[in-house]
C-alpha cells in the first residue's frame, strides 16, 4: 500500500512530461508559412517586384524570427536598392543565427566594400575561407573580386550656393 501512491505520482509525473515535450516542435523547424513566405519573396525578387518582395520577406521574418534565409534575402534586396548599410545589418541577423552561413557572409563583406570598409569584408573573406577549408566554394571569388574592385567611386555633385534675397555684392543696403 505505501507503495502505490508513491508509483501513482510517478507515472503522473512522466504522463505528464511525455505529453508535454510531444506537443512541442522541434528547435530547428521553421514555421511552415514563414517557409511559404519566403518562397513568395524570392519569387517577387525574381520578378524585380522588390517593394512587394520587402513586404513578403519581413512577413517571413515576423511569423518566425529564426528563418535565416529570410534575412539573407533581405540583405540582397536591400543591395540591390543600393542600400549596404541596411543590408550589413541584415547579414548581421542572418550571421547571429549562423555564424558559419557562407552566403551571408559574403553578402555582409559585399556591401562592407560598398560603404568602404575593406577591412572588414577581408575579415569576412578569411572566415569564409575557414569555414570553406575542406570544399570548393564560389563565395570565395565573388568577394574577393568585390575587394579587388574595391569601394566605388563617389563624384561629389557641383553645390551652387545661393545667396538669400538682398545679399547680392555682399552687402546689405539700407
Amino acid at each position: 500500500m505505501r507503495y502505490t501512491s508513491v508509483a501513482v505520482a510517478a507515472a503522473l509525473t512522466l504522463l505528464t512530461i511525455g505529453t508535454s515535450v510531444q506537443g512541442q516542435r522541434a528547435e530547428d523547424a521553421i514555421d511552415a508559412r514563414s517557409l511559404a513566405l519566403l518562397a513568395k519573396g524570392r519569387m517577387l525578387q525574381a520578378a524585380g517586384n522588390l517593394d512587394a518582395a520587402t513586404d513578403m520577406l519581413e512577413s517571413a521574418v515576423a511569423v518566425d524570427p529564426r528563418n535565416r534565409d529570410a534575412f539573407v534575402v533581405l540583405g540582397q534586396v536591400a543591395q540591390s536598392r543600393a542600400l549596404p548599410g541596411k543590408a550589413i545589418r541584415l547579414y548581421r541577423e542572418a550571421l547571429s543565427l549562423d555564424p558559419n552561413d557562407v552566403v551571408a557572409l559574403r553578402g555582409q563583406g559585399e556591401a562592407l566594400v560598398a560603404r568602404g570598409a575593406v577591412q572588414r569584408a577581408k575579415d569576412n573573406l578569411a572566415k569564409i575561407r575557414t569555414v570553406c577549408a575542406k570544399r570548393a566554394c564560389p563565395e570565395i571569388a565573388a568577394l574577393s573580386a568585390s575587394i579587388a574592385k574595391g569601394p566605388p567611386v563617389v563624384t561629389a555633385a557641383a553645390s551652387t550656393v545661393v545667396p538669400p534675397p538682398g545679399a547680392v555684392g555682399g552687402a546689405a543696403k539700407d
